[in-house]
């Protein structure tokens, strides 16, 4: 949102997102020596004894062997000896040491092929660096000439063995402290990271790592990034990692979210201040861009003034060789799960006054033979007992008794069902009034069968099957790092088919029935022209039926560009349903009243609207 640049100070940064593209690059090691070895036309090998500590590395070559020894690594320890192919042409071959201690990783290139010696372990604390070289020993005939260290000559001479002495530093800190001093250190901290081959999280003093890795069956994640010590739990920030994320060309792929705890790692020309969260994300080998579900990150900073304003921006090191704060490549949302949860909570104690109101009300009547006070009564004790489900399952989850759990869910999602089909009894009720001039002929039993023995047994199909209701664990979505308990389907591939085959089911029989039905009455009071002086009336009374539909249709459109509005419709309608329906029933009462009204005065048209048990309107 644009604001007058006299009112706005400054511009706070809220969301800071960066992506990194991982390609194939050159080892960025501590240590690098290499060197010609000069040997025999024979067999060659490759030897190595490797210790943990920090004391001395020794490099020797002789007519067969090329030999790396001693005690550097921090965790690796690893003695064999590897078969070499050997050049005919010359009795020379090419190698280099690749050494680094923050990774423990150990490499040796000889002719253009590389031998990993030691592997990644993570990311290391205290670990070997800084070789300096001790000493040489010269050879007559085979050894190593032009030694190299990072490319400076050491020797051109001939030599047997060539030794290094260590120091032992907090390599952690170390490189903190050197991606400070440069332009693109968030960058190096992430390159870091992927290198290790530990599928976890990884602390440094200026950043906090989580490395995730994404299978074939990726489908989505939402994690909680490690902070610093001292920081509220409800202030951490979050990411949903979308499952187009993962590259469709690899079977795997690493992604690494890092919470950054050093501002100094991002500099730049952008004239701003920084608020106290930055999240960086990076996938191996990956350029992110155009993606058809966005990665989100969510964070929780405190209240600004009024004249203080805040923007999602991107840190970005790829685009024309700059680094640089960019406005383009992240969007800036605000959450309202809170609002959302208070009118949830408002709807659902305003749908429980009025379904007792109603049944107050329809108890009056019930000494009248009438199927529509039945329908009437079966709905809202449906419902009544939905909302009553739906308010205690939080409270009784909050217990953490699985037995409990299991029976609140099995009868919230009873008391579900038994809405729906109650919400489609009652439309096709409807539909024969208005539509077929007469009443449903079912006797009244049909009707408890199909609003609460259906769901019955439906339900009572599914507890045999097991391992579908209990204690589900929830993640709002504006604070991952709180979980929230409900008695309710659990997360297992049973419940979600049930879901869907049951649920999405009866939804899509209630919404399509609703549509469909609302068009074949609009056509017939469009055919009489009598009707349209009283159309509104029908209209009005059809409208409120086809809030059966408009409750649950509208959760089918949260997928459209202003699903955030539908989202805030979806609850209010929905909390709110009983209130809704007792209003409906209100409507009619008055509708009667007033038709019986005009009936008493002797209307003399040929065709009259009558009325009939505060129902459908018929024609006689």
């Amino acid at each position: 949102m644009e604001q007058n640049p006299k009112t706005v100070r400054m511009w706070m940064i809220t969301c800071v997102l960066f992506t990194l593209v991982l390609a194939a690059i050159e080892i960025d090691t501590d240590f690098k020596m290499c060197g010609t070895w000069c040997h025999g036309n024979i067999s060659l090998n490759l030897k190595y004894d490797l210790k943990t500590g920090c004391n001395e590395l020794e490099i020797s070559a002789n007519e067969s062997t090329l030999s790396i020894q001693g005690s550097i690594t921090a965790k690796c320890t690893q003695s064999s000896s590897i078969s070499l192919k050997s050049n005919p042409v010359k009795n020379q071959s090419n190698f280099c040491m690749f050494w680094k201690p923050l990774l423990d990783l150990l490499i040796v290139e000889v002719n253009g092929k590389n031998h990993t010696l030691c592997e990644s372990h993570g990311l290391q604390e205290n670990c070997c660096t800084d070789l300096s070289q001790n000493k040489q020993e010269p050879a007559a005939l085979y050894g190593i000439v032009n030694g190299s260290i990072h490319g400076d000559i050491i020797s051109y001479e001939v030599m047997k063995k060539s030794s290094f002495l260590g120091d032992s530093f907090n390599c952690k800190k170390k490189l903190c402290d050197e991606a400070i001093l440069t332009s693109s250190g968030a960058n190096m901290i992430e390159e870091v990271v992927m290198k290790s081959n530990k599928m976890d999280q990884q602390d440094l003093p200026c950043a906090q790592s989580t490395i995730i890795e994404m299978k074939e069956n990726f489908t989505g994640l939402s994690l909680t990034l490690p902070a610093s010590k001292g920081k509220a739990s409800n202030k951490i920030p979050s990411v949903y990692l979308p499952s187009c994320l993962k590259s469709k060309s690899r079977s795997t792929s690493k992604v690494v979210c890092t919470y950054f705890k050093d501002k100094a790692l991002f500099k730049g020309a952008f004239n701003s201040a920084i608020l106290d969260d930055i999240v960086g994300l990076s996938v191996e080998n990956e350029i992110i861009k155009d993606l058809p579900e966005p990665v989100k990150i969510r964070f929780h900073h405190s209240a600004l003034p009024v004249n203080y304003s805040r923007r999602c921006v991107s840190w970005d090191t790829r685009r024309d060789n700059q680094e640089n704060w960019r406005y383009d490549g992240c969007e800036t949302v605000k959450i309202h799960d809170t609002d959302l949860t208070f009118i949830t909570a408002a709807g659902c104690a305003m749908s429980l006054v009025s379904c007792l109101i109603l049944f107050y009300w329809l108890g009056k009547r019930s000494g009248e033979k009438d199927k529509s006070i039945l329908v009437h009564r079966g709905l809202v004790v449906a419902t009544f007992f939905f909302y009553l489900c739906f308010c205690l399952t939080s409270i009784l989850a909050k217990t953490g008794n699985e037995i409990i759990c299991k029976i609140t869910g099995t009868f919230l999602y009873y008391s579900l069902l038994s809405t729906l089909c109650w919400m489609t009894v009652e439309m096709f009720h409807t539909f024969f009034l208005i539509y077929c001039v007469s009443s449903s002929t079912l006797p009244p039993w049909v009707f408890y069968l199909a609003g609460f023995g259906v769901p019955a047994i439906l339900v009572c199909r599914l507890l045999t099957i097991g391992d579908i209701y209990g204690l589900k664990k929830m993640v709002p979505s504006e604070d991952v790092s709180i979980l929230y308990f409900m008695c309710w389907m659990l997360d297992s591939d049973k419940s979600r088919l049930a879901h869907f085959i049951i649920i999405i089911g009866l939804l899509a029989v209630v919404v399509s029935s609703g549509a469909v039905m609302l068009f074949f009455v609009a056509t017939k009071i469009n055919n009489q022209p009598v009707w349209r002086t009283n159309r509104m009336a029908c209209f009005s009374i059809w409208g409120l039926t086809c809030l059966f539909s408009i409750t649950w249709g509208l959760g089918l459109c949260s997928f459209f560009p202003y699903s955030e509005a539908i989202l805030f419709i979806f609850c209010i309608v929905n909390s709110c349903y009983g209130f809704f329906y007792m209003l409906r029933y209100y409507a009619l009462e008055r509708m009667k009243k007033k038709c019986e009204r005009s009936s008493d005065g002797g209307s003399k048209e040929s065709v009259m609207l009558q009325c009939r048990d505060g129902e459908g309107l018929l024609y006689k």
